[in-house]
């Protein structure tokens, strides 16, 4: 899952390191896919590369021509000036369209100790011009959920290896499947697993997000399901990936965007 300190080797010629990126404990945010292979932005045009100073530190989702969602982890102790998206182009790096954030609203119930309450809704200064590499993911009620087993598409520009350091060109994807929330628990311990949070990976490792792809889309069917959040290391065995519950956070979006 994205390390932290993945991020903060990308971001050494920066200015700065962002502040969240300086200390993390053993469990940590999720960055990357591994087990994945290329995909076209056409098949999942919501997906965007967050940007801090103009290098990729996160994924988002597409909500409106003037909202994005990612992991409040991807933000926290980062000013709106710092961060850009690049949209619309399955390369982290270039094409498509970059606009600036002018406005980050975090989840004020966010707990780093916990990774809970683990999204951020970010206000762009100019509106995207949507079209087929473009546009906007569909989202669930906040009484939406799934059974354990639903086949789910996360993507993202993270590593594809755990320990790596170095990040794909080209946007990945990979299948995999929701865990129910007992045997997520069971992995994690009951006290890490909130309502907030949902699982997803394969039985035997070997497909999972990891360092990067944090903050990036978990989609159902097309549907804004979860967000990257964190995890124990990347693809392991036993140990499913956690998500951001978008339904259960869906009041906090539509209280900031009225979507």
């Amino acid at each position: 899952m994205i390390s932290f300190l993945f991020v903060a080797f990308l971001l050494a010629s920066a200015s700065a390191v962002p502040p969240f990126l300086r200390s993390k404990n053993s469990l940590l945010p999720d960055g990357r896919i591994i087990g994945g292979s290329s995909i076209a932005i056409s098949q999942v045009p919501w997906q965007v590369s967050l940007q801090y100073y103009g290098s990729h530190i996160c994924g988002a989702s597409i909500i409106s021509s003037r909202y994005v969602v990612t992991a409040a982890h991807c933000t926290d102790g980062l000013s709106a000036g710092s961060l850009s998206i690049r949209a619309g182009t399955a390369t982290r790096g270039s094409g498509g369209q970059v606009v600036s954030v002018s406005r980050i609203n975090q989840n004020p119930n966010y707990n780093d100790n916990l990774i809970d309450y683990d999204i951020s809704v970010l206000e762009l200064s100019s509106a995207l011009t949507l079209n087929s590499n473009a546009a906007a993911i569909s989202l669930p009620s906040s009484s939406t959920s799934w059974a354990a087993g639903t086949s789910v598409l996360v993507t993202g520009w993270g590593t594809t290896r755990e320990g790596s350091s170095s990040l794909p060109t080209a946007l990945q994807g990979v299948t995999v499947q929701l865990v129910s929330e007992s045997s997520c628990k069971s992995a994690y311990g009951s006290s890490s697993i909130t309502s907030r949070m949902l699982c997803a990976g394969v039985t035997g490792g070997g497909k999972d997000a990891c360092q990067g792809d944090s903050g990036g889309p978990l989609a159902v069917n097309g549907v804004l399901g979860g967000i990257v959040s964190w995890g124990y290391g990347c693809a392991r065995p036993s140990y499913p990936g956690v998500y951001s519950n978008v339904p259960a956070l869906r009041s906090y979006i539509t209280q900031v965007t009225g979507l």
